[in-house]
């Protein structure tokens, strides 16, 4: 088949591979535009253009999808299929009406549950045991279209918002591929959304690490591990920023303030919560590296009773 594909970060990657791997044709990859990253401004490439480039595949970077010239263009390629994996933008309706297959997407949740932008994350923060892909067909709103077929994998008590991604890029390209076969032979299924049942999720945003030491300690837990390795969890020791990679829940029933270190040892510390305490097993202070708790202890100490956050 004759596919146009269009995807961005490292998610959409592996799909772009599996596909080419399968010997689909490849007639084109859009992307969105550089972007200008560090001190210097240099133009840094989307992942999707960079593994495109390795195998020397025309690469299109349109502002905006909706332009008619663009959309022309797409046209005038011919495309039988168009597949989308994490783009960054709506496709407008004349763009969906190109495709004789249609288009369809590469979506990292169970759908109708976790539509949106950050599904690989609300699952680990809101204790799914089990996520998945959902391959399915693109209509003008967000992720609501009917579903090809969709596959589930566990989540488990060390994923973070990192491994988790990994697997489920894995598993969206080796779906995909078996969604493009059964496009071709006809024996591809709509099977409609429960509308009912849908969730959403808003894009990440560096705010949402700040933690909140009156919840819980699983709650606290499960947003670290949801939001390593970006855009992490994090608090305030004095006055300088320290983000939380890794931590383990205790039960501990001790009368101290949220946030309130209650334990030290030479490994690690243990904070207080709103139910439940927190070891701190890795953690990176403002400007520093990222070090295990026993070697931060080394170099930065830290006294029983101080309380953490603002």
């Amino acid at each position: 088949m004759k596919v146009i594909f269009m995807g961005t970060p490292d998610f959409a990657v592996s799909s772009l591979k599996t596909i080419i791997e399968a010997g689909h044709e490849i007639i084109g990859v859009v992307t969105q535009p550089d972007k200008a990253r560090g001190r210097g401004g240099k133009k840094s490439f989307p992942a999707v253009k960079v593994a495109a480039l390795e195998y020397n595949l025309d690469v299109y970077q349109p502002v905006k999808v909706r332009d008619p010239k663009f959309i022309q263009m797409i046209a005038d390629l011919q495309p039988d299929v168009i597949v989308v994996a994490a783009f960054g933008q709506i496709l407008p309706k004349e763009l969906l009406e190109i495709p004789p297959y249609g288009c369809i997407n590469v979506h990292a949740s169970l759908l109708p549950k976790y539509r949106g932008a950050a599904p690989i994350q609300a699952a680990i923060i809101n204790g799914e045991e089990e996520t998945g892909v959902t391959i399915m067909y693109m209509d003008v709103k967000l992720d609501t279209g009917d579903m090809i077929l969709w596959d589930s994998i566990p989540i488990t008590d060390e994923d973070t918002g990192g491994s988790l991604h990994d697997k489920l890029a894995q598993l969206g390209g080796e779906l995909l591929v078996k969604a493009l076969d059964q496009l071709k032979d006809g024996s591809a299924k709509r099977i409609p959304q429960d509308h009912k049942s849908a969730t959403y999720v808003k894009m990440m945003d560096k705010e949402m690490g700040n933690i909140d030491f009156t919840k819980s300690a699983i709650s606290i837990e499960r947003m670290i591990r949801g939001l390593n390795p970006w855009p992490s969890a994090y608090t305030q020791l004095g006055e300088k920023a320290l983000k939380i990679w890794s931590a383990e829940v205790v039960e501990c029933s001790l009368e101290a303030k949220p946030g309130e270190v209650i334990d030290v040892n030479k490994d690690y510390f243990t904070v207080m919560t709103g139910k439940d305490a927190l070891i701190i097993r890795e953690l990176q202070l403002e400007g520093k590296k990222r070090l295990s708790c026993d070697a931060f202890l080394r170099g930065y100490p830290i006294e029983k009773g101080i309380v953490l956050g603002r």
